[in-house]
């Protein structure tokens, strides 16, 4: 699929693509610094993680991390917030903070 689009592409641009297509080697974690960036920009929401999940390893692998770093990146809905946020373990204050900022302007 890969090599049919570059040559699609490359036809209507009536130009060579040089970009190389190599299979799939492997997966690389971004740095401990990259995981859970927009989760790591709200203090309150981090000091909670960071009290469940001591361990940054544990942090990273975190689910309910990953779902909140979406949320606060403007990801998901309100409704879907809504249904899963008490699966989080937040606690009332930070929970309401995270609806209230991660949807502020979607009500």
């Amino acid at each position: 699929m890969a090599l049919e689009t570059k040559d699609r592409e490359a036809a209507g641009r009536k130009s060579k693509i040089l970009t190389e297509i190599l299979p799939f080697t492997g997966f690389y974690l971004a740095e401990g610094y990259h995981q859970k960036y927009s989760l790591r920009q709200k203090p309150g929401l981090m000091r909670e993680f960071k009290a469940m999940y001591p361990d940054d390893e544990n942090f990273i692998n975190s689910t309910a991390a990953a779902r909140v770093n979406g949320y606060v990146a403007g990801y998901g809905t309100y409704a879907m917030l809504l249904t899963e946020i008490s699966s989080f373990g937040l606690s009332p204050e930070e929970s309401r903070k995270l609806i209230d900022q991660a949807f502020q302007s979607k009500r």
